[in-house]
């Protein structure tokens, strides 16, 4: 029997994907939840990512990254395919990051783009 392996529309960084580890163990969240990378309408630039834990919906696809399940809803693909989350912890910054190969166009904020 032939198995194939999906490759995942996107990447975490090994810094993100502990920062979610970190996030998850300190606040309690149970295994039946993932990671929710996803987008939505607004934002400055008309788009913004979305980020957070959910359970698997029937619209998702389920992969694991770096460690940690991650959900994608089949809709939001196209729009995320091949982008990188990464965490910084910095004197300027300290969040996720999202570097998205798909974007036109971002905002100054990092966290809005265009399609």
């Amino acid at each position: 029997m032939e198995t194939t392996t999906k490759s995942t529309p996107v990447n975490l960084t090994l810094r993100a994907a502990e920062e979610v580890k970190k996030i998850m163990a300190g606040k309690e969240i149970g295994p039946e939840y993932c990671l929710r990378l996803g987008v939505k309408g607004g934002g400055c630039s008309g788009m913004s990512y979305m980020l957070g834990f959910d359970t698997f919906k029937d619209t998702d696809e389920k992969f694991e990254i770096e460690g940690v399940p991650v959900l994608v809803d089949k809709r939001h693909s196209m729009y995320i395919l091949g982008m990188e989350v990464d965490f910084e912890d910095g004197l300027n910054a300290r969040g996720f990051v999202f570097n998205n190969p798909q974007a036109k166009s971002t905002c100054g904020c990092g966290s809005s783009f265009s399609a």
